[in-house]
């Protein structure tokens, strides 16, 4: 039976299960990458699982969003993730070498592979033929150890490409088109499979922006072939021998069709304060702009930088715009660098910011009050620039340099010079001599390696079992499209305060209710989070989970959950569940009083949860949790439940 990419890679890595959409399925995990915003709670639930060595193929740190080094913090937690690489096994990338996703892709990434990564945009792996998926920080640590990573069978969507880009359309404009197909919750449960004639005309690291951003439609995955087009990437990258082609077979069937034909794409825009708000640029154009944004891991290709370097040479930039200019990688702004093309941006007008994600995770290039970003991020959640009621869009580099010209939202159509030629060069700087390699033990005397902690960084808390009455008020009523960007926000104040969590659950909810954090500390006590539809979308920081459940939170009550938040809850003791009836979301109000009754048994017995409301009510709930889930909710969350089975075989 003809059998499609995403089924091939599924089969070959499946430990138990059927790969029936919605069945619970295990898969063997072959490679892990982690950030430093996650990564130290990852290496601190490794040191909590107690676990000797990492048992992948590859494992890798990489340092890449807490670069502000203001005060201690940071630097710190760069010291700690170098300990931990040299005493666990994980390849170290430090401060100054790139985006995550990017190295990885030129260090690491191989056709044929699984991919776990405590960062959303993980999928990005996905260009290279590779299974690659986000998750929570404490499921990447248990897949370091070899333990298999637990999910629900997506269905997989197969999107057909056809024709050619037209000149001043990208890959970033695809990635729009299909964001505004689905908007951020449609590609939930799915894996989006791209193939078809058209993928000739798209080149790996084209492949990589879509791939990215399939996490902004709350994909699983994106999966494209491993075909000449990547031959040739991996060639420049002096690893030509990792290539494996692989691809559907002839006649492979889907869940689902989808179309794109490039010819027929224009420049696309999404509006603020969504990824999913996507309009042409023509409808938005003349808007006044202030800061025009290029790089990050969405964009991160060396044509992403070539191109504006064109469109730039021998012009201006209005001294009202900010034209920030954000290498992704070492490699890359090695190579602008020395082809002149960094110099042609900078005579522009152009500042230039360290290597690393910088402002789109909030991390400095916060935008003016009440003036627009353009930006080649991948989110513009509220508030996540740094500026509260900010508004950012998402764009192309094409989009975000014609309107840094010209000081407003401009299609890049409307420039007065033809589209820029770009070839890739057949070869770059290898970047693996800048990561600091594991141990090779057969070469190295055994030593003991010591974790470096510096004060800010705390152990985890200790989480109990789920109790078998449950009451508290509703602490939190909040409204659909939540991310975790606003129930645990980033930025230079709270981003340092990652590795310890009594510090940075002051933030819990702030940009939703900045009284949150005092009324649970007053109540002190159990209490509840109430949620519309896909609630905890965007980010994969498990830090969105372990601050509320910190605060006390011990279920939150949504019409629909996005997949990683939903899993981080559980993996920390917090029961998701769902409104049986979407209506019965207006039957409960903040402060609302809620009481459950044998909740462990209930959840244990049957889908269906009953609830009892203040006025003496009773409300059915349901939860979609699997075995293993249900019984990791009620042991108070995954570690609890590890220690308990897996450590004591």
């Amino acid at each position: 039976m003809a059998k499609n990419l995403a089924h091939k890679l599924i089969e070959q890595h499946l430990v138990s299960g059927k790969m029936t959409p919605g069945e619970a399925v295990q898969l063997k995990i072959d490679q892990t990458l982690c950030q430093d915003a996650t990564g130290t709670m990852v290496m601190l639930e490794f040191e909590a699982l107690g676990l000797p060595a990492v048992k992948t193929e590859v494992s890798a740190q990489y340092v890449d969003h807490n670069l502000i080094q203001a005060d201690f913090k940071n630097a710190d937690d760069h010291l700690f993730l170098r300990s931990a690489s040299r005493k666990w096994g994980l390849w170290y990338s430090r401060p100054g070498n790139g985006i995550s996703h990017a190295v990885h892709m030129s260090c690491f990434g191989k056709p044929g592979k699984t991919l776990l990564g405590s960062d959303s945009h993980t999928c990005a792996g996905g260009s290279m033929g590779m299974l690659a998926m986000g998750a929570g920080g404490l499921q990447v640590a248990l897949a370091m150890a070899g333990t298999p990573f637990s999910l629900t069978m997506p269905e997989v969507i197969g999107v057909k490409v056809t024709g050619k880009l037209p000149p001043w359309v990208s890959a970033k404009d695809v990635i729009l088109e299909m964001l505004r197909r689905y908007d951020v919750k449609g590609g939930v449960n799915k894996i989006f499979e791209y193939y078809g004639p058209g993928l000739d005309n798209l080149t790996a690291m084209d492949r990589h922006v879509i791939a990215n951003m399939g996490q902004e439609m709350g994909a699983t995955a994106s999966v494209f072939p491993a075909d000449e087009n990547l031959r040739a990437f991996l060639k420049q990258q002096g690893r030509e021998e990792d290539f494996t082609e692989m691809a559907a077979d002839d006649g492979a069937s889907y869940d689902g069709e989808e179309h794109i034909e490039l010819s027929e794409l224009e420049p696309l825009i999404a509006c603020p304060s969504s990824p999913g708000n996507v309009v042409t640029v023509r409808e938005v154009a003349g808007k006044p702009i202030y800061q025009s944004y290029i790089g990050s891991s969405a964009n991160p290709g060396l044509r992403d930088f070539v191109i504006p370097a064109k469109m730039l040479e021998g012009r201006t930039v209005p001294e009202e715009v900010s034209l920030d200019i954000n290498p992704s990688s070492r490699q890359l702004l090695e190579e602008i660098s020395r082809n002149g093309d960094l110099n042609l941006m900078l005579q522009a007008g152009a500042r230039l910011h360290q290597t690393g994600c910088n402002g789109c995770i909030g991390m400095g290039q916060a935008p003016a009050s009440g003036r627009i970003s353009l930006r080649t991020v991948p989110r513009n959640f509220p508030g996540r620039s740094g500026t509260k009621e900010d508004q950012v869009y998402l764009c192309s580099p094409e989009t975000a340099t014609a309107s840094a010209l010209f000081g407003k939202i401009t299609d890049p159509r409307d420039m007065d010079m033809d589209y820029p030629s770009f070839t890739e060069p057949e070869q770059l700087q290898d970047m693996r001599p800048l990561l600091l390699a594991p141990r090779d033990p057969e070469k190295e005397v055994p030593v003991e390696i010591q974790l470096e902690k510096g004060p800010n960084i705390q152990p985890l808390p200790d989480f109990g079992p789920l109790p078998e009455i449950l009451s508290g008020p509703i602490l939190l009523k909040t409204g659909d499209n939540v991310s975790t960007d606003e129930i645990l926000p980033a930025g230079t104040e709270i981003l340092p305060l990652r590795s310890n969590i009594p510090a940075i659950s002051h933030y819990t909810f702030s940009r939703i209710d900045e009284s949150f954090y005092d009324r649970a500390m007053a109540h002190n006590g159990d209490c509840f989070v109430i949620g519309g539809e896909n609630y905890g979308q965007g980010s994969s920081r498990e830090h969105a989970a372990i601050a509320p459940r910190y605060l006390g939170v011990r279920a939150v009550i949504a019409v629909s959950m996005a997949r990683i938040h939903r899993r981080n809850l559980i993996n920390f003791g917090i029961v998701p569940l769902l409104f049986k009836q979407p209506e019965d979301l207006s039957k409960l109000n903040q402060q609302d009083m809620l009481s459950f009754s044998d909740l462990p048994n209930q959840l244990a017995s049957d889908k269906t949860v009953s609830v009892q409301t203040a006025d003496g009510k009773t409300l059915e709930l349901t939860h979609n949790m699997s075995e293993e889930e249900v019984a990791t909710v009620i042991a108070g969350g995954l570690i609890n439940e590890v220690r308990k089975h897996h450590l004591s075989d």
